[in-house]
């Protein structure tokens, strides 16, 4: 520590020798000797934990003499050394290096500060003009340093085949990642660091941090079921629309995550949590039930331009008809009229019961992070809520991770929970579709993205493609929401565009850039 150079006693001898009384007090600006005097008294004081000499050297020894010795109460300081440089008129630059706890062990803080002299009112004495800014630059009014942990740094976060996954390129996981690692325990989380703050006096709230003491150590990593590929090509695709869209990507194999992106990025994910009528996309769930009952995919079914169910008209999109059609090519061609006429071929409660014991929707699913069971009413023996639940329309409910579940399980043959750490505990469905029905659905999706309503989107992908397009009428809104669930061998995705009007125009591209990056 700096020792502070011995303070000079000036003698003054008056006209009236020894009682002419005490000297008068020096004014004007103190010289070049009291600057340093004084600079380097405050200093040694200081750096010497003397909170109450340090203070004596300047012009507010009170609110000086708490300040300083909150420096080393709060900091819990060890030593510190001030070196003093060339001093400019009264100003005085000084460099501190301070010893503080990190971690275990102690590091050293080394800094840039300066303090004035002036000249004391008072007495004339010359002493260091009080402020906060005399202990660190950056401090003001209101204001203390402190050291502290800082936040521990996370594992690093990878996909499923050990690549590490950058928040700032993959913007939609940036509210999932952090949850996932906070769900998985003690393991992922690493060891706070030490830093020096600013903080405000009496909440101790952070104004900024000035240095790290020491870095905090990474917890361990943390695997998903990602795949940064896919991901990435989810997060561009998303991207590309001027509308709010959401997209998830599903391995049919084992249900893990494979991708899921918003726009909007990084704010509420609805791809896992949003709730929105899947439309025609359900007409999967309704194919299976109807199937399962006697339907075939060959049965003749007329798909009219419009249906009555109690005064209610239904439509198909854009009016669209055809007198002699087959469920299949009613399903490729999404005739609603046509599945709706089979409504009184099903008890009240089948597409619910379907839809949870078969694919899994309405069943609690722990997916890791936050997310939104899809719900399937059973229609309460309403004619029309039951005639609107064959579309996927009246109060069903789901979101892309829901809908991309639901095409990895035709895919499959067997439901699978969605999740996104490999290992996590997978809620099972009640039961699984014959090989019969199953057969025949994958036949009608295969229909439909060669030749139906998702042919112009997935034309030329190539290998097992199947898939499924939906417009959900909402009221209140002039357009459609565009929807489009498909696989491409183990590769299910589903999408949704708000406003997008038909799913294959919109959704229709985001689902398959996906596929085409798998």
């Amino acid at each position: 520590m700096v020792g502070a150079a011995g303070y000079g006693v000036y003698e003054f001898a008056g006209a009236g020798g020894p009682d002419a009384g005490p000297a008068p007090a020096r004014t004007g600006p103190p010289d070049a000797q009291e600057v340093r005097d004084a600079a380097r008294g405050f200093l040694k004081a200081w750096a010497g934990e003397d909170a109450a000499g340090a203070a004596a050297l300047t012009d507010a020894p009170s609110r000086a003499q708490q300040a300083v010795a909150e420096y080393w109460d709060v900091l819990d300081a060890g030593s510190m050394r001030t070196t003093v440089r060339r001093p400019s008129g009264t100003r005085v630059p000084f460099t501190v290096k301070v010893s503080l706890p990190a971690g275990d062990g102690k590091a050293e803080w080394s800094y840039e500060s300066s303090l004035t002299v002036v000249r004391d009112g008072a007495d004339g004495r010359a002493v260091v003009s009080w402020a906060p800014a005399v202990l660190h630059p950056s401090l003001e009014s209101g204001q203390h340093l402190a050291a502290g942990p800082s936040d521990a740094p996370p594992g690093v976060v990878h996909d499923r085949d050990g690549r590490a996954l950058d928040l700032q390129e993959l913007p939609s996981l940036s509210g999932i990642l952090p949850r996932l690692r906070a769900q998985a325990g003690d393991g992922p989380e690493g060891t706070p660091g030490t830093e020096v703050r600013v903080v405000r006096d009496g909440s101790g709230e952070t104004v900024r941090t000035l240095h790290t003491l020491a870095k905090g150590k990474p917890g361990k990593p943390l695997r998903t079921t990602i795949d940064a590929d896919l991901q990435r090509a989810a997060e561009e695709a998303v991207a590309s629309r001027r509308e709010t869209s959401s997209l998830v990507a599903v391995d049919s194999a084992t249900g893990g995550v494979l991708a899921v992106a918003n726009n909007p990025a990084g704010g509420f994910n609805g791809a896992f949590s949003g709730s929105w009528a899947p439309g025609s996309t359900f007409k999967v769930v309704t194919a299976a039930a109807l199937l399962e009952r006697g339907a075939s995919s060959g049965t003749s079914l007329p798909c009219p331009a419009q249906l009555y169910v109690n005064g209610k008209e239904f439509h198909n999109s854009e009016g669209g008809s055809a007198a002699r059609a087959t469920l299949a090519q009613d399903f490729a061609a999404s005739c609603n009229t046509a599945f709706i006429s089979l409504r009184d071929r099903l008890p009240d409660d089948a597409l619910t019961s379907t839809a949870r014991d078969v694919f899994g929707l309405g069943l609690e699913w722990h997916t890791g992070v936050e997310s939104r069971d899809a719900s399937v009413p059973p229609p309460g023996g309403d004619p029309v809520e039951k005639a609107a639940t064959m579309i996927g329309q009246g109060r069903v409910q789901a979101n892309p991770l829901a809908m991309a579940s639901v095409a990895a399980t035709v895919r499959s043959g067997r439901f699978r929970q969605p999740v996104l750490v490999p290992g996590q505990e997978q809620v099972a469905a009640a039961r699984t579709l014959s090989p019969g029905v199953l057969d025949q659905l994958r036949s009608m999706m295969r229909l439909t993205a060669t030749s139906g309503t998702a042919a112009s989107a997935l034309a030329g992908l190539g290998g097992d493609v199947g898939a499924k397009t939906g417009s959900a009428e909402v009221d209140g809104q002039d357009t459609a929401n565009g929807w489009l669930i498909a696989y491409r061998g183990d590769v299910a995705v589903a999408a949704v565009v708000e406003r997008g009007g038909h799913g294959v125009d919109s959704a229709g591209p985001l689902v398959r850039a996906v596929l085409a990056a798998g």
